[in-house]
């Protein structure tokens, strides 16, 4: 297994695009070798992340770039995803109450409470005019 690793795709802001994302998570998955378990929930959560983009970041109709990049030393999986939109801290979003009843509860912020649940770390900085989220993710030990 090799120690380093180092992949990014860009994507549009358009939701057939969440495609490139699955099939990007499942190669590093299997680059790393990642069980199953773990690639599906990090798919979760990128879909559940750039879903995000998509929808809420830009004006209805504006085309933009979506960044994603994943690093790996061997021990821990670190996600970026970055994009130009509004600026919006998903991490300061109030933890979802679960023990409310779905119907009940607020739209969103199920999103954000998955990421949490999966990523062992998630940050969020604002950097000349892009919104970073950092993801990251114990692999080994």
């Amino acid at each position: 297994m090799r120690n380093y690793m180092r992949k990014e795709i860009q994507i549009k802001n358009r939701i057939d695009e969440l495609q490139h994302v699955a099939a990007f998570v499942e190669e590093i998955g299997e680059e790393l070798g990642l069980s199953m378990e773990l690639q599906l929930n990090l798919n979760l959560v990128m879909e559940e992340m750039v879903s995000n983009i998509i929808f809420y970041a830009y004006p209805e109709g504006t085309e933009a770039t979506i960044e994603l990049t994943a690093e790996s030393d061997g021990k821990e999986l670190t996600f970026v995803l970055s994009d130009q939109g509004r600026e919006f801290d998903p991490t300061m979003k109030d933890d979802v109450d679960i023990d409310i009843n779905p119907a009940e509860r607020d739209l969103g912020g199920m999103g954000i409470f998955i990421v949490k649940n999966i990523m062992n770390q998630v940050t969020y900085q604002r950097l000349e005019g892009r919104n970073l989220l950092t993801m990251k993710k114990r692999i080994n030990g």
